[in-house]
């Protein structure tokens, strides 16, 4: 596919500021909207949307079709008449910086209980109202991912959030006898899931049709792998590579590299993509269906695992001793683009790419992501634009990597002073130097993130790969979207760059 020349901002939802802990999918994601069209911006890229489980990594999700429904907003509830406006009368006193998603879990668990309880009693025996009609045929039309997905939170919750290998055998293996009797035991909490997932995919439509209102469109993300505690693996074990305990046989990672010295251990089982190829890929299938249901365009993660991934003993310590095993190649992607009717995909070919990872991606004429910070050590450097090719996605930075600022304060004087050479006259800021720079470049794609607009350090850094404490937790400065913050400035900035460098109308 080709992209137009157009601009971009990166930001996930649970990163806007706001009174209840994390970013939501009410009123300020809608102003968070207006400021990425002001900004000349035709592109608000997330990071993935689904519920989150282990140290809350959106890489690391329950479900690969779900949404997160930390991200339904209580305001919305109101105004769908679902709560009432004194619930919201005395929420925690949350703190304006990281998401404690201990404190927000406990405070918004049950208040979305009361929520669904009353739908409930809206819906049945028969839809009374036309919100209770929408949630009934949401449930009908997305009853396939659905009805799995809400019966294994539910049992979840009845072991104490214990993984489903831990479960008793029957449950653990999806015997339909078991199955059964506990669909009727847990039938109030799988009903409350539902509407979670109800909620959540209502807000977020109403969100998009703003979206479109103002000439915004969606970059979702897609993981390459799911997670082991999973209702994808559990409900599909025979698609991934397991033992008869269910226990993944080998597990994914990467090897060394700039991140990590021992290399990255993930954990996700891998796939046994000769079982998805006899079924035509149909799971890969619909799970790209569902994510383009809420986006327009998918940043389809570690690509280059589509050629090779590293594969790593079950119970390794670190990733140093894995190996590159075959993935499906062109194959997979030809049966995704016959399925959904084109490839409306970026390829993250980051990391350590091989000429076949790059005749794959070609091939399919995907577009390649850039990562400018990274280019700073000599002029044959593939990160700096003068190597770039329209077909690709520029970034100042990802959710993976320092913020700009930070970057240069950490970098060695080797890169500094090639940056310097490089740039020519700068404007005082560094991170406007290279978001300057992305605007310019021949990338069909630029995109920066509000760190970066802001001139964040260290304070910015959303993931830090490797790490497994204190990621995902970074909201904006509460005062960004408010009357007199620092939101219209920075738009009216940004917005110039892009109609100087043929990105943004004027």
């Amino acid at each position: 596919m080709s992209l137009p020349r157009s601009a971009g901002l990166l930001l996930h939802p649970t990163s806007l500021p706001g009174r209840f802990g994390i970013g939501d999918l009410g009123p300020t994601a809608h102003r968070w909207v207006d400021f990425v069209a002001d900004a000349g911006c035709a592109w608000w890229q997330v990071l993935p949307l689904g519920p989150t489980g282990y140290r809350d990594s959106p890489y690391q999700s329950f479900s690969s079709f779900a949404g997160n429904p930390l991200l339904v907003s209580p305001e919305a509830l109101v105004a769908d008449g679902l709560l009432d406006a004194g619930e919201l009368d005395h929420v925690p006193a949350f703190h304006d910086g990281p998401i404690d998603f201990g404190a927000v879990y406990a405070w918004k668990g049950p208040l979305l209980e009361r929520a669904a309880d009353r739908m409930r009693a809206r819906s049945a025996p028969g839809p009374t109202t036309a919100l209770a009609s929408d949630f009934v045929a949401f449930r009908a039309r997305e009853a396939a991912w659905l009805e799995p997905y809400a019966l294994f939170i539910a049992l979840k919750q009845a072991h104490g959030g214990g993984p489903w290998v831990d479960w008793p055998g029957p449950l653990r293996d999806a015997q339909p006898g078991a199955l059964a009797r506990a669909r009727e035991e847990h039938r109030a909490a799988i009903e409350r899931e539902v509407f979670r997932q109800w909620a959540f995919v209502r807000q977020w439509g109403a969100l998009r049709a703003h979206a479109r209102t103002r000439g915004v469109s969606l970059i979702g993300d897609a993981p390459i792998f799911v997670a082991h505690d999973s209702a994808d693996v559990w409900s599909h074990r025979s698609l991934f590579q397991l033992d008869a305990g269910g226990h993944p046989s080998v597990v994914a990672g990467v090897p060394p590299d700039y991140f990590a010295k021992t290399g990255q251990l993930w954990g996700n089982p891998l796939y046994r993509w000769e079982a998805h190829a006899a079924e035509g890929y149909a799971w890969w299938i619909a799970r790209m269906k569902a994510v383009l249901k809420l986006v327009d365009l998918v940043r389809l993660d570690h690509f280059r695992g589509f050629a090779a991934a590293w594969e790593v003993p079950a119970g390794a310590a670190t990733a140093e001793g894995g190996r590159w095993a075959n993935g499906p190649g062109a194959t997979f992607l030809t049966a995704l683009e016959r399925g959904l009717s084109g490839l409306p995909l970026v390829a993250e070919d980051l990391g350590k790419i091989t000429p076949d990872v790059v005749a794959l991606r070609d091939r399919f004429q995907l577009p390649g992501m850039r990562i400018l910070q990274f280019g700073f050590s000599d002029p044959e450097n593939a990160f700096l634009p003068h190597h770039y090719v329209p077909n690709c996605v520029v970034y100042t930075g990802t959710h993976d990597n320092e913020t700009v600022a930070s970057w240069h304060a950490h970098a060695p004087e080797s890169e500094r002073a090639f940056l310097e050479a490089y740039r020519g006259p700068s404007s005082g800021d560094v991170a406007w130097d290279l978001i300057r720079m992305s605007w310019a470049s021949v990338a069909a794609l630029a995109v920066t993130t509000p760190q970066d607009l802001l001139v964040q350090g260290d304070e910015g850094r959303v993931n830090f790969p490797g790490k497994e404490e204190g990621n995902w937790t970074y909201r904006v400065p509460a005062d960004f979207l408010a009357a007199g913050g620092p939101a219209r400035a920075l738009a009216e900035r940004l917005r110039a760059l892009g109609v100087t460098y043929g990105r943004t109308k004027g």
